[in-house]
């Protein structure tokens, strides 16, 4: 990251707010060209969509407002990571990790987690339309938090709001 203006150091401090950090392009291109490793990388924004990805290790990456949509990312680590407000749209995360994951309006309409754990992850305001969420480890605190519709599967006794 470039050198960042004092000023706006300054206010940030005084505020008590981080400032913005743009996406690492090279860290993106990393994942995307095979790496399986990138764990905390500075995947913001990245566009993933229709990418066959299985098996990668990103616990503690950034991949808020990502583009994960009909991508694939069959046992992938997520632990940690910031997928706020990504789009999984139609993506297969069969038995991913997103253990302690931030999922806050995450667009996971169609995705296919089947036996994915999401043990502590922050699921308020995704979007589980169409989701199979089948053998997945999940709570009812999580899903009561999240939205989703008829089609919606999930595991034995657990039910999801429907979106407004």
């Amino acid at each position: 990251m470039g050198k960042m203006p004092a000023l706006v150091v300054f206010l940030c401090a005084l505020i008590g707010a981080a400032p913005v950090v743009a996406q690492n392009a090279s860290q993106i291109e990393k994942v995307r060209n095979g790496a399986k490793v990138c764990p905390r990388c500075n995947l913001f924004q990245a566009d993933f969509s229709y990418l066959n990805l299985p098996w990668r290790t990103l616990n503690g990456a950034r991949l808020r407002q990502a583009d994960l949509s009909l991508s694939t990312m069959d046992h992938t680590n997520f632990s940690a990571a910031d997928l706020s407000v990504a789009n999984m749209f139609g993506g297969r995360f069969t038995r991913a990790n997103f253990i302690n994951a931030n999922l806050r309006k995450a667009n996971m309409v169609g995705v296919y987690a089947g036996y994915a754990d999401f043990t502590g992850a922050d699921l308020t305001g995704a979007c589980l339309s169409g989701a199979n969420l089948i053998g997945a480890h999940i709570s009812q605190q999580q899903l009561n938090k999240a939205c989703g519709d008829d089609s919606t599967i999930l595991p034995d006794g657990l039910t999801i709001p429907a979106c407004r």
